[in-house]
């Protein structure tokens, strides 16, 4: 009795995971319900979005260090994952040179993603311990070093990845259900980290790194901790863009991809799962908005010439316009959750459960 009512405070004090999600599923069911082909495939990108945006709201919104490393190790997870789940067929046709020991494997679609993002996160545990021992512009010049050098290998290692050329020949796994299902698991991961001791600890020094060194925390230690995660998610997220789009280079996964999960990321407010969710869908359905602008005006023939680039444009000023007006992003910081519950009525000893519950989450 006592173990349920402590699950029920604690459900009601932690509501946000579940608000983000009901309002995301339901509207995933209606596109389902209503066909459309477009809807569909933009739910099933704004899913993929959530994966990736909430992967680094993991590290950069807990250690407050700008993680540009986070696209590259997207792909990696996608391009392992699609080595392992693609037809010995397929990899004859697309990477005839490949290594005579992967070319016999043909695993089913989920094994996949969970190796390309184990993979993912083991390259990130290897390189990252030394770069957490940075800060500031030193740590964001190493990661956008590593995203360098992520990007090189994938250019130049022609025998796994095709080199700068597309790698075709995936099979179409990752459908709205699938997207769905994992965004919305992947939302309550984030939250749950974001809760642990290890990402209260994260926080604090994010706050003031000197007061959590001084107490003990051991500010290397949590920050490898939540880089590591991030990496795991972003090489998932990366999975399953490779099994929806089917077909792409390593290009793919380089600054443009960089600046998008990052706009995400700040409009919506870097300190919070829901921040990172708000940012994922108010950046997907308006660069879905302004591409749709933009070829209606090229096909329409409104102006002399075709117009390049507005989309990016746009986002790109809206982006300077919230860094400038509202720095912490579209909710501030803030978690979207129902009032705290507060009990009244309820038994002495329980009511002083919830008084200590309620003193550890403040």
């Amino acid at each position: 009795m006592k173990n349920g009512n402590a699950i029920l405070l604690w459900l009601r004090s932690h509501t946000t995971p579940f608000l983000l999600s009901i309002p995301l599923m339901l509207l995933a069911i209606v596109v389902q319900l209503v066909g459309n082909t477009l809807l569909i495939r933009i739910m099933t990108v704004l899913f993929i979005n959530i994966v990736m945006v909430l992967g680094l709201q993991v590290f950069m919104g807990n250690s407050g260090i700008l993680n540009f490393a986070h696209v590259g190790f997207m792909g990696i997870g996608a391009y392992t994952s699609v080595l392992f789940s693609m037809t010995p067929q397929a990899k004859a046709a697309t990477l005839p040179d490949l290594y005579p020991f992967l070319r016999p494997i043909h695993l089913p679609f989920l094994p996949s993603l969970i190796i390309g993002a184990l993979v993912a996160a083991f390259i990130a545990a290897i390189v990252g311990y030394a770069l957490m021992r940075l800060s500031d512009a030193a740590a964001v010049i190493t990661l956008f070093a590593s995203l360098v050098i992520i990007h090189t290998v994938l250019v130049h290692w022609s025998i796994v990845t095709n080199g700068p050329r597309t790698l075709f020949g995936v099979d179409n796994y990752t459908n709205l259900g699938v997207s769905a299902v994992y965004g919305i698991l992947v939302i309550f991961i984030a939250y749950l980290f974001k809760e642990t001791p290890v990402g209260l600890k994260l926080r604090a020094s994010r706050d003031d790194r000197y007061a959590a060194a001084s107490i003990g925390i051991n500010i290397v230690q949590v920050r490898w901790a939540a880089f590591v995660l991030g990496a795991f998610i972003a090489g998932f997220g990366g999975g399953l863009w490779a099994h929806f789009i089917t077909s792409f280079s390593p290009y793919a996964f380089y600054l443009t991809e960089t600046f998008s999960v990052l706009s995400m990321l700040v409009i919506g407010g870097t300190s919070s799962v829901s921040g990172a969710v708000v940012g994922a869908v108010v950046v997907t359905f308006l660069r879905e908005a302004l591409r749709g602008i933009e070829n209606s005006v090229n096909i329409a023939g409104l102006l002399p010439n075709n117009l390049v680039g507005f989309t990016e444009v746009t986002l790109s000023i809206l982006l300077i316009l919230i860094l400038i007006y509202r720095p912490m992003g579209i909710l501030g910081g803030k978690e979207i959750r129902l009032q705290r519950y507060e009990p009244t009525h309820l038994p002495e000893e329980e009511a002083s459960d919830f008084s200590l519950t309620s003193q550890k989450e403040g």
